[in-house]
């Protein structure tokens, strides 16, 4: 009889995770991988990052397939999956990972910045569960995981596009469920909170005369856990949307953020600075940059 473990295994599955040579999204495939996947599908944007994303994939041992395509164009989209239903079967999971942020005040942005993270942070994902939607309609069974954030929430200054197409990301997980949960097929996302990343360890260094950086102190007095989170955090919870563990989790947005939105936070000068926890972070510019 099997065990309750054997619900969070992904044998036999083919994980597909946009933009995934790197950062969470690489994070998230070697997840999936070490919980059994018998096949990785990524793509990029251009040939050199899908070769760097296959040199981090041989170096882990997982034999993944990689691909340039552009997931704002439906013909490329359309294209990918095709040949990933001919070489593997098609694709049982989906992780909507690629993304991009303009910090930009929205007086000052044009719309073709608006629309381009419009179109990569919301039409990607719409066109790539469009895509795979119909192998899973047919299989009766699949998982589109979709990469929010705590801006699917909250607004800030400078991210009015970002903040649109997560909060339109937020809605449209909820309508696949609506509409395709008949199927089997669930589909939720993933909210992180602030993850410590090359791209923001200058808001976390040290100031000259040794106290914390403004930034730093800022987020772990919004923070109840005190500290920016690691990939690792992350990853379970995406192995465990994407496995028959959530068969019956349908439209959800799991926040994993270390309970920011749940608290009104604390006066930064008050914080115990001895008590913090160190992190090194990993790269990523995709969806934990706010």
């Amino acid at each position: 009889m099997a065990g309750i473990l054997d619900k969070f295994r992904l044998d036999g599955k083919v994980a597909w995770v946009t933009g995934a040579s790197y950062g969470l999204g690489l994070a998230y495939a070697k997840a999936f991988a070490e919980a059994g996947a018998k096949k990785i599908v990524f793509n990029d944007i251009n040939q050199e990052l899908v070769d760097r994303g296959l040199a981090e994939y041989k170096k882990a041992g997982i034999d993944a397939y990689g691909a340039v395509c552009d997931v704002t164009n439906e013909e490329q989209v359309n294209a990918f999956v095709k040949t990933v239903e001919e070489k593997f079967g098609g694709v049982d999971i989906l992780v909507n990972n690629a993304g991009i942020i303009k910090r930009i005040p929205m007086t000052e942005m044009t719309k073709q910045q608006w629309d381009q993270v419009i179109n990569v942070d919301l039409t990607g994902p719409f066109l790539c569960s469009k895509a795979v939607l119909p192998g899973m309609i047919a299989k009766k069974a699949g998982k589109i995981i979709n990469a929010c954030s705590m801006m699917s929430e909250l607004g800030r200054e400078t991210v009015s596009a970002y903040a649109a197409a997560k909060g339109g990301l937020k809605m449209l997980t909820k309508n696949v469920c609506s509409e395709y949960g008949q199927y089997n097929i669930q589909c939720n996302a993933i909210g992180p909170g602030y993850i410590a990343t090359p791209q923001t360890a200058a808001l976390r260094e040290k100031q000259a005369d040794g106290s914390m950086a403004p930034f730093d102190r800022f987020i772990r007095s919004k923070t109840p856990a005190q500290r920016w989170g690691e990939t690792e955090d992350l990853q379970g919870l995406a192995v465990f949307l994407a496995s028959p563990a959530s068969d019956f989790i349908n439209g959800q947005v799991v926040y994993i953020d270390g309970g920011i939105l749940a608290y009104i936070g604390q006066d930064p000068s008050q914080l115990d600075e001895s008590k913090f926890q160190e992190v090194t972070g990993v790269e990523d510019v995709n969806v934990v940059d706010k």
